[in-house]
């Protein structure tokens, strides 16, 4: 059964909406809300179609059905707010992109960390080579109940917290941690919203802090290369030299939502006061 742990932390009239990655639950993006939310952001840790149950739940929804869970939330969120802001990890970077490029006069600025377009970190296992291949295997109906499971170090540089959050993850509780590990059907749809949102790539013109591990275990610094040439709007990078994948919970985490909440800022700080957006 699918638990809603989405969270909202109400702040001032700049918002925030928290997009998580694939397999994973809202709770990985609540550290950086609170720290948002104590700069004075409003904030919404949405939760993906599908996510926070079993496997069987993730396997009945595609990515349309996850992209549309994300337009859904920041329809109702922009509207309780003067700038909307997204920002996701992993999977959940990618679709902050894609809602970027598909409804730029909703979002005034994107957070991208560790944006995934494809596996290929330092501790993808072999086989992760050959993942480009998965929405072909997923068309021939081959692998439908295959698993792709998850692996030292889970994205985390911070052992202590690797031991809290593996506990979680494989001991079945999913609300809290995610999945143990990716159906390789979810895999290839993950893949097919890739190349999707890597064509429209040029069509972001918000701004975009792009944060990203230097020592990636997940998904390699091209990942970050690849949204830095490929945006229309200014960028600012901000590597992270201590922290794996998970840079939301991750050592640096503080140092991540300092910056975010200062580039989130500098955006708003832009904009005249304005009114609601129409209902």
């Amino acid at each position: 059964m699918i638990q809603n742990v989405e969270f909202r932390f109400e702040g001032g009239r700049s918002g925030v909406l928290l997009i998580h990655g694939l397999t994973g639950t809202p709770a990985e993006m609540r550290l950086v809300g609170k720290g948002l939310n104590r700069a004075g952001f409003s904030v919404y840790g949405m939760q993906l179609a599908g996510h926070c149950g079993d496997a069987k739940d993730l396997l009945a929804t595609n990515w349309q059905d996850w992209y549309a869970s994300v337009e859904k939330a920041a329809e109702q969120f922009r509207h309780e707010v003067d700038h909307l802001f997204v920002a996701g990890l992993s999977m959940g970077a990618v679709l902050a992109l894609k809602l970027a490029a598909d409804h730029p006069d909703w979002v005034k600025g994107v957070g991208v960390y560790g944006a995934t377009f494809k596996y290929d970190g330092w501790a993808t296992p072999w086989y992760g080579k050959f993942s480009f291949l998965l929405p072909l295997i997923d068309k021939l109906g081959i692998g439908r109940n295959w698993m792709v499971h998850e692996e030292e170090p889970y994205g985390l540089r911070d052992e202590r917290l690797r031991q809290q959050i593996s506990s979680l993850m494989l001991g079945g509780d999913s609300a809290a941690a995610g999945l143990p590990g990716n159906p390789w059907p979810s895999l290839a749809e993950m893949y097919k919203m890739a190349a999707v949102v890597r064509r429209d790539l040029p069509r972001v013109n918000a701004p975009c802090l792009i944060a990203h591990a230097t020592e990636d275990d997940i998904a390699s610094i091209e990942n970050a290369y690849l949204v830095e040439r490929s945006v229309s709007g200014p960028v600012e990078t901000l590597w992270l030299e201590d922290s794996y994948h998970m840079i939301t919970i991750d050592r640096e985490r503080r140092v991540l939502i300092d910056r975010s909440a200062a580039f989130f800022q500098q955006i708003a700080a832009t904009y005249e006061p304005a009114a609601r957006a129409a209902a």
